[in-house]
């Protein structure tokens, strides 16, 4: 198993998801979408919109230099654990319940991860 590639693929998937719980946050606290300085004014002063951005920018910086160093035929298939830690945050910060076909799906993406990476 190639540890040093899941390794950084779990921080980047993890960058992903809570770049996305913090996307979430910040649009909760904006004000609705439209070509107008108040919602323009509301997303450029929001923490949460913009740690949304550091956390994507991060991960992306990660992504290429995963993509540069290991075969993407190899690291990109890992990129779906994001999907396991957003749905993790949303029951941490959203209390959504889940239910038992989607910790199916979850067990099914981390057996994929883990012979993906053997």
């Amino acid at each position: 198993m190639n540890i040093s590639l899941l390794s950084l693929a779990l921080i980047q998937s993890f960058l992903l998801a809570m770049g996305q719980v913090m996307l979430k946050f910040g649009l909760l606290r904006m004000e609705p979408f439209g070509w107008n300085l108040a919602f323009w004014r509301s997303a450029l002063v929001n923490w949460q919109f913009a740690l949304c951005g550091l956390c994507f920018g991060s991960a992306s910086l990660l992504w290429m230099y995963i993509i540069k160093h290991y075969p993407i035929s190899t690291a990109y298939p890992l990129v779906s654990l994001s999907y396991v830690f957003g749905m993790i945050a949303a029951i941490v910060f959203f209390h959504e319940h889940v239910d038992m076909s989607k910790w199916i799906g979850v067990l099914l993406i981390i057996t994929g991860c883990y012979i993906i990476s053997k």
